[in-house]
């Protein structure tokens, strides 16, 4: 994962869908790694890569949406 960027990291699925979406919307490649429990979902995070060179991208679409 060396050429990729941790953009975010969340315990909530529903939350980690949307910015998934708007970032594929905005075509930026988008991984989402689940690392939650299987039994116990409130254990673990959810965390969504995209390419470094997009990270700047990336980071002002979400935090345009947060804000908005």
């Amino acid at each position: 994962m060396e050429n990729w960027y941790k953009i975010l990291s969340t315990t909530e699925a529903y939350k980690a869908e949307i910015i998934k979406n708007l970032l594929e919307e905005n075509n930026i490649e988008v991984i989402l790694l689940n690392k939650q429990d299987s039994s116990y979902v409130f254990l673990g995070d959810i965390e969504i890569y995209v390419p470094v060179h997009l990270k700047n991208l990336a980071t002002d679409l979400i935090n345009g949406a947060i804000t908005n």
